[in-house]
């Protein structure tokens, strides 16, 4: 029990998340649609409304006949039909749910972030590298958004809280050398992790794409086996453009993982089952919002849950 004047505790990251898809959760409309049986007029709506909160088509219809499995015709309440869609949900995205981690046998661990610009993918790298500032892991940051000065100066920043060095040069500097001067700078300094962010827009996307094949080229001829891995940062507001972006980036790049930002405040969160469903990439953080903990490890049952409105 709080004492008179006490200032309630912070929301935990599940409430802000669950409060973060309260539109989402709204588009669902579940409310709406359950009227007392699970018959095909409800499992028709059920399945428009997942299409609707960009859970994707395909994705949806498997979703809705796992849900009307031994249930067809039969009553359910609002509560159960939360649940039991929270359920099979989270049986499309736990195969995903794979905590980020450092090789420290790699060291240092090469981080390359990809994303368009408007996603939060500075903001992400300086969120990363304050975590793994915490964990004690001295940690290197590349400025490689060379097109965006207002980029390289919000990495400094972030670079500051987390106590990282920040590798830059003037905005318009070629990417791949700084790549490679980031990486030599890293390796002198004992550092177990670069983390280095990238150019999210180029005039045409061959020439985004052709910046990231040469980032890696140039990273190779110091560590053959970098970078060790290659995370895309996505907007959830972006909604099904998330999977162009998926597939455009990974012909350029060894994706090994995704982080989802902007969930706060989106009807579109159903995207990240579509991503789940499709790609099958580890799913490693998702975020709602500005501050270094708004960036967590993401959990595929308090997401589903979320989402649906599930308790």
């Amino acid at each position: 029990m709080r004492e008179f004047g006490e200032a309630p505790p912070p929301p935990s990251f599940f409430e802000r998340l669950k409060q973060g898809l309260a539109k989402s959760a709204g588009t669902l409309g579940l409310g709406d649609i359950l009227k007392k049986k699970l018959d095909t007029d409800t499992l028709t709506a059920l399945e428009q409304a997942l299409i609707r909160a960009d859970i994707g088509a395909k994705t949806a219809g498997e979703i809705v006949a796992a849900v009307a499995k031994g249930r067809y015709d039969e009553d359910i309440s609002q509560a159960e039909l939360r649940a039991v869609l929270a359920e099979e949900i989270a049986r499309v995205l736990k195969p995903v749910e794979r905590p980020f981690k450092i090789d420290a046998a790699r060291k240092p661990f090469v981080v390359l972030v990809a994303g368009v610009n408007g996603t939060g993918k500075t903001t992400t790298i300086g969120k990363l590298a304050a975590k793994l500032a915490i964990d004690g892991k001295r940690v290197v940051l590349a400025a490689g958004d060379t097109f965006r000065a207002a980029a390289i100066e919000q990495l400094q920043i972030w670079g500051k809280r987390a106590g990282a060095e920040v590798v830059a040069r003037a905005a318009g500097a070629d990417a791949a050398g700084l790549a490679f001067d980031a990486l030599v700078r890293a390796r002198a300094a004992g550092a177990e992790a670069l983390l280095i962010d990238t150019a999210g827009r180029l005039q045409n996307k061959a020439g985004l794409m052709a910046e990231l094949e040469k980032i890696v080229r140039v990273l190779r001829k110091v560590d053959p086996t970098a970078p060790h891995a290659a995370l895309l940062v996505l907007d959830a507001t972006t909604g099904q453009n998330a999977i162009s972006q998926v597939d455009a980036f990974a012909a350029a790049l060894p994706l090994t993982g995704l982080v989802m930002t902007k969930l706060d405040g989106t009807a579109k969160g159903g995207i990240l089952v579509a991503l789940a469903a499709r790609f099958a990439l580890p799913i490693h953080y998702i975020g709602v919002g500005e501050a270094a903990d708004d960036l967590q490890p993401f959990a595929a049952e308090a997401f589903a849950k979320a989402l649906t409105g599930a308790p």
